[in-house]
Parts: C-alpha cells; structure tokens; sequence
C-alpha cells in the first residue's frame, strides 16, 4: 500500500510536462485495450461465421437460394458471405446480359469479388496501424517524460549546496515512472498488433481461396448452361 502510495505522490509531485506525458501514455493505452478487445470479437466473430457460411455452402445448397437469403437477411453480410454475395450478384447480372460469354462475365464477377475482399480486408485490418503506432512510439514518448524530469533533477541539484542522493532520488524517481508507463502501454500494443495482424493474414488467404473455388464453379455454371 505504501509503495502504491508513494508512485501516486512521484506521478502528483511530477512537472507538468512529465504529467503530460503520462496522460498522453495512459490514455494511449486505455485506447489500444478498447480496440484490443473489439478487435478480438470482429475476428471471433468472422471466424464462426464463415465456418458456418462455408458449411452451408459446401452442403449442396442452391445458391441462388443462399444469395436470396442473404440479401433478403437483416444482418449485415460480412466476410465470406460478403464476397459470395457481391459474385453471385454480379454473375447474375452479368448472364442476363452477356449470356454465355464466359470471359467477359467471370471477369465482372472476379472484379466485384476483388472489390468485396479489399473492403473485408480494409475491416478486418482496422485499428491495427493505431495499435502499431502506440507499440512503436509510446516507449519513445516515455523516455521523453524520462529525459525531461531527469534534467529538471540535475536544474535543481545545481541550485542546492550539498548534493546527495536523497536530494535527486525522488525527481529520478517520478521521471522514470514515465518510462514504466511507456513500456505498459507499448508492450500490450505489439503484441496485440502481431497477433492480430496473423489472424488478418490468415482470414484473408482463407477468403481468396474461397474466392477462387467459388469462381471455378461460376465458371462451370456458365460453360453448362
């Protein structure tokens, strides 16, 4: 309890501009848990449902019965689902009005897949440059806080007859909590952005091989009809 107490006093008794430090670090990282956590869910989130969307597609359903479904749905249609939706969408449009010209309708229908999966990707890869930059600069920001208290120590020992420890400890002290603080919210942020961003990967090689297999069964379509 003493301990907690006397940080509190180092970071109170702290010059402004060290304060501001802080501020600035802890409130970088409250915003980076935020994001960490919504981050956590979108990925969940996509993950199941496109499990369950690739189940449902894979089971010998028709498809124009899934698209219907899908643009009749009140949900909103992401992930895999999003890019089934913009292909067949495309493909249905494209064969009323081409036929059978199988080049001129698969390149369409590739075209609105490749704008679909740069729209999920953009989703999926939201908040991560923050988390990034948070990572990556937050420990600079610190040892900023760190410098700046450490030279108004020095500023201050110049100005007292005899110089010891007890005299410069505590203005050391508060200045290196800066640090500490740069560290706790750095830390958390790289490694949520590494994670994340092997997810992100992941998902998306996921989306483009079903992006690919769903345009050889257009392309059958097609040659059959």
């Amino acid at each position: 309890m003493n301990e907690q107490l006397s940080i509190l006093e180092l970071i109170t008794n702290a010059t402004v501009v060290v304060q501001l430090v802080m501020a600035i670090l802890v409130l970088a990282s409250v915003v980076s848990w935020i994001l960490v956590f919504q981050k956590a869910f979108l990925l969940s989130s996509v993950r199941r449902m496109a499990t369950t969307f690739e189940n449902d597609f894979w089971s010998g359903e028709d498809l124009r019965a899934l698209f219907v479904e899908l643009d009749e749905g009140e949900a909103e249609v992401i992930g895999l689902e999003s890019i089934f939706h913009a292909g067949f969408k495309e493909y249905t449009r494209c064969s009323q009005l081409y036929g059978t010209q199988v080049e001129r309708i698969m390149q369409n229908v590739q075209r609105a897949m490749r704008v679909a999966l740069a729209r999920e990707e953009e989703r999926l890869e939201a908040a991560l440059p923050f988390l990034a930059t948070v990572g990556s600069t937050s420990p600079y920001i610190g040892l900023f806080g760190t410098v700046w208290g450490i030279m108004n120590s020095f500023r201050g020992l110049a100005m007292v007859n005899q110089a010891t420890l007890s005299v410069v400890a505590p203005g050391i002290s508060e200045a290196l909590v800066a640090t500490a603080i740069g560290l706790f919210a750095a830390i958390p942020a790289v490694i949520a952005y590494n994670r994340f961003s092997a997810q992100v990967e992941i998902m998306m090689n996921r989306f483009e091989t079903f992006s690919e297999e769903f345009s050889a069964i257009l392309n059958r379509s097609i040659k059959e009809n």
